[in-house]
């Protein structure tokens, strides 16, 4: 194409790179006169993908399209396309998303007319199959042609698994002579980058139990490199449907699959350090959250540079971010060789993950790396610069929190640090970080929250252990703050207390638990589980709350005998306290109380004695403590024990919180503890999982529960 001297512009200049690298020799011959509709067509694409608002994807993915359309399936073609759109200026930064889009398109057309062809080759060798019944050299001749000049690797093996036939296309993937293959078997083609479920799927194909399957699957070539490849299995049967062979089809997706690979590595890593990113650690975070062992930990070290905007101000943005490319580099060489995964999450804020933590010391030894790392002067250009940092530590049981939580509160930790002084690390601290999520929480939204619905309760199942029956459940209020997510009553209730939100809280919970208490009685009869409801201290200190609970079990409908009110060891501070009055008066309407967390308070047990309670429920900690490595278990078994006989004593029935395995809850039944609760029997669901559980619980036959068989009903 001619074109006139004058200067060109962006565009022209594009349009014409563009049309020299169609033009190029590529193995494909294009008409010029399609080859100009091709080179304006997919030009134009992309333009209006570069500069159209809002972005269209979709326009560069057509323009790849049209290129396989065409023909233009070289890989080359493909690398050089991209090198040039990455060439193009893009004032938004959506040169990137422009180049995986083209990519993207591009690769799903060739894969889409490869099937094509792989579907077609399929047919074809079925076909010839069934011919070579009634006409076999004839047949013979036809199926050779095609699968010696077949463009992609065909394989034929029986179902006993053994390599039959090859045809020379495989032999070029696999870089090996056909005896080199032919007689192996295709369970030796083993790479440990193979797909899970891969070889499943092959049993069940050689089996008869599907019909073909496909995976994207790695090979060892004869020279020992890695060829990726897109592979279809198909199984051809005789007249009478009995399984006879299998052919495989390859395809050598290996510059697709690299090129996969470095943009999702772009996707996942920040581009100034190469450290992964923010969305990067999230998703190996939340991976450890997924499915749990009952005692796995894991830790974060949430890092902060001190000073850094001073860096920044001073010195110019380029100095800074070769500073932060320094304490990136830093951080990864002190780090990683320990197994720790380090992450940029924006800004001059790094963070630390620890998986399979051992415990505190470990998260605490992983800060003062940090520290050490860091502690040198870092030599940018001419400047010698002295970089600092505060570290925020946290480390927990996966169990007790949320990937959400956890960062929040390894953040909040950071902040404390920051304040101490800088320069310093400093570890989490539960009742700190629930004041500080609590304070911003209720001062910013609580206040309007009942009325915009933002609260919920969940329902966590209490077993009896003689008999395994579903006993009770407690009600725990949640909050799904609009910014902070999901809060537990551990983040806000505390500062509910202390501003006097807790008395409509509290009201409102008493009324939808008790409400949906009603509603399972209604629905299952005597199989609906007893309702267990915390009272705040203010809560049980309000001489309103008798005619509240009185109002609210007229409106509701429920038997006071099914609802059970759980109060802490701090709501009486002696035999004189105010609250008795309450507490009596509570129970004189015949619902019944018993004390939350025993052993974490005063738990004096004259109070104990004298105070008008039917259970007790042993804290969770005790129950934990039992599988620290640094504590004797049997003497907390002991414990345990005497507590379980000093309650029974006391005419209390003795419910164990916090039991998460079946050993724990078959001790726990053994020394005559009542009722357990815990990960063990269930997670706080939903009401429609209880009603789920009280659906399916047997009725008078004997079933395994946690580790012993009994008999509802007994």
């Amino acid at each position: 194409m001619t074109r006139a001297p004058e200067p060109s512009s962006g565009a022209e200049r594009f349009d014409e790179d563009w049309a020299r690298l169609l033009s190029g020799d590529h193995g494909t011959a294009v008409h010029p006169g399609l080859l100009d509709r091709l080179v304006s067509g997919t030009a134009g694409l992309l333009r209006r993908a570069q500069q159209d608002e809002p972005f269209e994807p979709h326009l560069a993915a057509e323009a790849g399209a049209q290129l396989v359309e065409a023909q233009f399936t070289d890989p080359i073609v493909l690398a050089r396309a991209v090198e040039l759109l990455q060439r193009q200026p893009s004032a938004d930064g959506r040169g990137p998303a422009l180049c995986g889009a083209f990519a993207a398109g591009w690769a799903a057309a060739l894969r889409e007319r490869t099937l094509r062809e792989q579907e077609a080759i399929r047919t074809a060798a079925d076909i010839a199959r069934k011919e070579a019944e009634k006409a076999l050299r004839a047949s013979e001749a036809r199926f050779r042609a095609l699968f010696e000049s077949a463009a992609i690797g065909i394989g034929i093996g029986d179902t006993d698994g053994n390599i039959l036939a090859v045809n020379k296309a495989l032999q070029e993937l696999f870089g090996a002579g056909p005896e080199d293959m032919i007689g192996r078997r295709v369970g030796d083609l083993v790479h440990p980058e193979d797909a899970d479920g891969v070889w499943d799927v092959y049993e069940e194909l050689v089996s008869g139990k599907r019909e073909y399957f496909q995976f994207d699957k790695p090979y060892y070539r004869q020279d020992g490199e890695v060829v990726w490849t897109h592979l279809t299995v198909s199984l051809i049967r005789d007249d009478d449907g009995t399984p006879q062979y299998q052919v495989a089809m390859l395809e050598d997706v290996t510059d697709r699959y690299r090129l996969q690979e470095r943009l999702r590595h772009q996707a996942t890593h920040d581009p100034l350090t190469g450290l992964p990113n923010r969305a990067a650690f999230f998703e190996r975070l939340e991976k450890l959250f997924e499915d749990p062992d009952p005692g796995a930990r894991f830790g974060l070290c949430y890092v902060d540079l001190d000073g850094f905007k001073v860096v920044n101000d001073s010195l110019g943005h380029d100095t800074g971010d070769q500073l932060l490319s320094a304490v990136a580099a830093r951080l990864k060489a002190a780090l990683n060789p320990l197994g720790h995964l380090v992450a940029r999450l924006g800004g001059d804020e790094f963070v630390v993950l620890l998986e399979n933590s051992r415990g505190e010391q470990e998260a605490v030894a992983a800060a003062k790396t940090v520290l050490k790392a860091l502690a040198g002067p870092v030599l940018i250009g001419d400047h010698k610069l002295a970089v600092g940092a505060s570290v925020g530590v946290l480390e927990r049981r996966v169990s007790t929190t949320t990937p959400g939580a956890a960062v929040r509160a390894a953040d909040l930790t950071l902040y404390r640090a920051k304040e101490a002084g800088r320069g310093r690390w400093t570890l989490f601290d539960p009742k700190e970080n629930a004041r500080a999520v609590s304070r911003y929480a209720v001062s910013v939204r609580m206040p309007a929250a009942l009325d915009r619905g933002e609260f919920f309760i969940d329902y966590q199942p209490l077993y009896a252990l003689a008999d395994g029956r579903l006993a009770a459940v407690e009600a725990l209020v949640r909050w799904r703050h609009p910014q902070l997510g999901v809060l537990g009553p551990d983040e806000f209730v505390t500062t509910a207390e202390e501003t006097g939100l807790i008395m409509p809280l509290g009201r409102w919970v008493l009324e939808q638990a008790c409400g949906q208490a009603a509603d399972w009685i209604r629905r299952f009869g005597d199989a609906a589980p007893q309702l267990n409801v915390n009272l705040a201290v203010r809560q049980a200190r309000s001489a309103a709350l008798v005619g509240d609970l009185n109002r609210i079990l007229d409106s509701t409908g429920l038997d006071p005998a099914r609802l059970q009110l759980e109060i802490t060891e701090s709501t009486v501070v002696g035999p004189e306290d105010e609250a008795l009055r309450t507490l009596h008066g509570l129970v004189e309407q015949g619902v019944s109380l018993a004390v939350d967390d025993f052993g974490t308070g005063w738990s004096n047990l004259a109070y104990l004695r004298d105070l008008p309670v039917s259970g007790l429920k042993i804290a969770g900690s005790f129950v934990g403590d039992l599988h620290d490595p640094a504590k004797d278990e049997e003497t907390g078994w002991r414990i345990v024990s005497g507590l379980v006989s000093m309650a029974h004593a006391l005419g209390l029935t003795v419910t164990a919180e916090g039991v998460e395995t079946r050993r724990d809850a078959e001790r726990l039944r053994v020394i005559g503890c009542d009722w357990a609760q815990g990960w063990h029997f269930g997670r706080p669901v939903r009401p429609s999982e209880i009603a789920r559980r009280i659906a399916e619980e047997p009725q008078g036959r004997p079933v395994a529960v946690r580790g012993h068989a009994v008999t509802h009903g007994d």
